[in-house]
């Protein structure tokens, strides 16, 4: 009996994939050093990232050093209430994590973007398999076209591949151009940085009215960017918004997001 075609499919992809190894051996995301798998980190990175998970707030997913209960929300939460209902992110935006991000984010290390994709679903399962629609931040045109990709849209298709969910792009847009966040050097100047910087397309009301949408980023900072977002969709008429990034920082619990 011979093989059945998708044993032979199988055997030639596997072959195939043995001679690139050896031509092209896979490298570490981060530190460059050989991997056995491709699009993959070393244990030496791997050791350093920072997984988050439960016990977190219920709401922006700050991380507690101890179970609190159920339905627990942050100190900030409490007195600052976010735009989103929910926000979850996958890592701890830190030493571990900030070179393997920032090279995806500014230096073309497009490759991440399946894993990373695969850790956005495990850290937002919940919040996805309730949704309708995935919302990447959008960039501005000037620096779109000067960096020549949106990190969030590639995460954000990524993430739909992955959960089937549909992912529109043309939604929310940045109607102003802003500094980079990153040079803001207060969660106030932040603030101030993104207001009134997004809004929803003209002929958005319709796919918008009543959904469930999750909007995609690469880090959560102080909450001002993704807050911003958050009220653009909602005044556009979506029904719930929720965040999920690749990263968050990680403040004190007495830290406002």
């Amino acid at each position: 009996m011979g093989l059945r075609p998708f044993t032979i499919d199988r055997f030639a992809r596997s072959a195939g994939r043995a001679v690139l190894d050896l031509i092209l051996p896979p490298l570490c995301l981060k530190c460059r050093v050989p991997v056995s798998e491709p699009q993959s980190v070393c244990g030496t990175c791997w050791s350093g990232l920072r997984f988050l998970g439960a016990p977190h707030c219920v709401q922006c997913g700050l991380p507690f050093p101890h179970a609190l209960g159920d339905g627990v929300k942050c100190a900030a939460c409490l007195t600052r209430p976010p735009s989103f209902l929910w926000a979850r992110s996958a890592l701890a935006y830190d030493d571990g994590s900030r070179d393997l991000i920032l090279g995806f984010k500014h230096a073309d290390k497009l490759e991440g973007a399946p894993l990373f994709s695969r850790w956005l679903f495990a850290a937002a399962r919940d919040l996805v398999g309730q949704a309708d629609v995935i919302v990447p931040v959008p960039l501005h045109w000037r620096r779109l076209a000067s960096r020549r990709y949106n990190q969030s849209a590639v995460l954000a298709h990524g993430l739909g591949a992955i959960a089937k969910l549909p992912v529109d792009t043309s939604i929310l847009i940045r109607s102003k151009p802003s500094v980079s966040q990153g040079e803001m050097p207060s969660a106030r100047a932040r603030l101030k940085n993104v207001a009134r910087a997004f809004s929803t397309a003209a002929n958005s009301a319709k796919v918008l009215q009543g959904k469930n949408v999750v909007v995609v980023d690469d880090v959560l900072t102080t909450g001002a960017t993704a807050n911003a977002c958050c009220k653009a969709l909602l005044r556009g008429g979506a029904g719930l918004v929720s965040i999920i990034t690749l990263a968050r920082v990680v403040r004190p619990l007495s830290v406002s997001i």
